[in-house]
């Protein structure tokens, strides 16, 4: 009997719904962009796809360069780096799929959400995949009381950057991208909303992320 968790780890379930239709496939290169401790990329590692990633907290690096080397070992450790999502070292057009899955929403503000979205949209290859999950005010937007700065306190007690419908729609545009999916939000027990947006980026290129 197949152990899932052992296969694919405690991966987003939307993620994985990328990879069931095909969109994910070796030997992509893939980009997870806060990557934490890498509950992301057990399946991606074990399936033979290259991956890059980084986060601000060294011990999340840390323990996602311990299950690259268990899983990729001939992966360099140097892939997985301790640095912000708003100043990532590695260079433009690097991945066919980049991951942000429960991270842009801790912005502190307009400004820094840019930021963030911007420096992970430029590692993105042309024709690429952009896999995002984040906290957004769609479906509950009158249960969240207003911080200044795009920052709201959500019903759960949690502080958050959120977005909406037409910020998101409108920042796909501007980013020169195309909906891959419509997007979906989660509303979980009036506490918070999560919600998938799923970008190409610019024109179509068949590449090795596949299904693009």
């Amino acid at each position: 009997m197949l152990d899932l968790t052992a296969e694919f780890g405690q991966i987003d379930i939307y993620l994985f719904d990328q990879l069931l239709r095909g969109r994910i496939v070796p030997p992509a290169r893939i980009f997870d962009a806060g990557c934490g401790a890498g509950r992301n990329l057990v399946h991606l590692l074990r399936s033979g796809c290259e991956v890059f990633a980084v986060d601000a907290a060294p011990e999340s690096v840390a323990k996602a360069r311990e299950l690259a080397a268990r899983l990729a070992p001939s992966l360099p450790a140097s892939n997985f780096r301790v640095e912000p999502v708003e100043r990532i070292s590695f260079p433009d057009n690097l991945a066919d799929v980049v991951i942000s899955s429960a991270v842009l929403h801790f912005a502190g503000d307009h400004d820094h959400f840019a930021a963030m979205l911007r420096e992970t949209w430029r590692v993105l290859r042309p024709g690429g995949l952009f896999f995002c999950r984040l906290a957004s005010s769609i479906g509950m937007a009158d249960r969240m009381r207003p911080l200044g700065g795009g920052r709201y306190r959500m019903p759960d007690g949690t502080d958050r950057y959120l977005v909406d419908e037409a910020a998101l729609t409108t920042w796909t545009a501007d980013l020169g991208g195309s909906l891959l999916d419509p997007l979906k939000t989660t509303i979980v027990q009036d506490q918070r909303c999560m919600t998938t947006w799923v970008v190409r980026k610019g024109g179509v290129r068949k590449g090795r992320a596949g299904g693009l």
